[in-house]
């Protein structure tokens, strides 16, 4: 999505009414204006807000006058309003600028993140190159508004959350945005999901191959990674799980044995009862009659 996109903005307004407010990372955010101007020659003369008001520039050029200072603005400026800020746009005659705008309070809650601080603190900056996916939001949020279907509100205020993070992201220095993100261990994913693939048809034939092909591995590479995580085969792994099934099916006296066997992989009765004896120690009728308990 780009800023070509958010030309086509007509629709931008009917947000009014559909997204008021949205949770977003520990403190609410209320929505109070939405608009644009088409790219002809306009100007807001001085005047100021009760709440931050952002504009995002995607054609023409002008000025945005914050106080005493004036900022030239392109298409891919974003600049911002803070509450109290006394400030006016002008568009340029020649090149006449498009803008899209969006304005909202919000109240941080105690642990407020310190990126934030580009958006609350009085002296943070006001015009910004950073438009990350702001059009593409802003052209989304247009898009679900034009036509609401069954879950909007979910839709809007998802949108909506994110347009404040991205806000508050072009804004942010860029100390305060860099984090180290918490990795999972790959290797570990990858088991996590042949194993998940295993317990989701216990009842099915399984080969190492169709466990593999699972995670696009090798057969070989595969029985290596799993090994390694687990410290069982992937045939030991399902053999057990499928008995580890079997014994919890058991107490159901609604099936029988040739039903538990078959929902565990097993096409006959005698080879589940070997497997299932080996196992336990018992056969599955003694597994039955017990109630599952084990005297010693």
């Amino acid at each position: 999505m780009t800023l070509s996109d958010v030309a086509d903005a007509d629709r931008f307004v009917d947000l009014a009414g559909l997204l008021e407010s949205c949770e977003v990372d520990g403190f609410r955010a209320d929505f109070l204006s939405w608009g644009h101007y088409r790219p002809e020659y306009w100007r807001n003369y001085w005047h100021s807000h009760s709440f931050h008001e952002v504009c995002l520039a995607y054609s023409g050029s002008g000025r945005f006058n914050n106080g005493t200072v004036q900022y030239d603005v392109a298409p891919g400026s974003v600049f911002l309003a803070r509450p109290g800020d006394v400030h006016e746009i002008e568009s340029s005659h020649a090149e006449p600028l498009g803008i899209a705008f969006w304005g909202f309070t919000f109240r941080p809650g105690s642990d407020e993140p310190g990126w934030w601080s580009g958006l609350t603190r009085a002296d943070g900056p006001v015009l910004s190159d950073r438009v990350g996916t702001l059009p593409a939001l802003i052209t989304a949020l247009a898009a679900e508004a034009a036509a609401p279907v069954s879950g909007y509100n979910a839709v809007l205020g998802a949108l909506g959350g994110t347009l404040v993070l991205e806000t508050a992201r072009a804004f942010a220095l860029d100390d305060d945005l860099a984090v180290e993100p918490v990795r999972r261990d790959r290797g570990l994913l990858v088991v996590e999901a042949m194993q998940r693939h295993l317990r989701d048809n216990l009842s099915r034939p399984i080969t190492v191959r169709d466990v593999a092909a699972v995670v696009h591995l090798s057969e070989r590479h595969a029985e290596r990674l799993f090994t390694q995580q687990t410290g069982a085969s992937i045939m030991a792994t399902l053999w057990r799980l499928r008995l580890e099934l079997a014994a919890q099916l058991l107490l159901d006296p609604a099936l029988t044995v040739t039903a538990v066997a078959r929902a565990c992989g097993y096409s006959d009765v005698r080879p589940f009862s070997t497997a299932f004896k080996r196992h336990y120690g018992r056969t599955p009728g003694e597994h039955r009659r017990s109630g599952g308990t084990e005297f010693v």
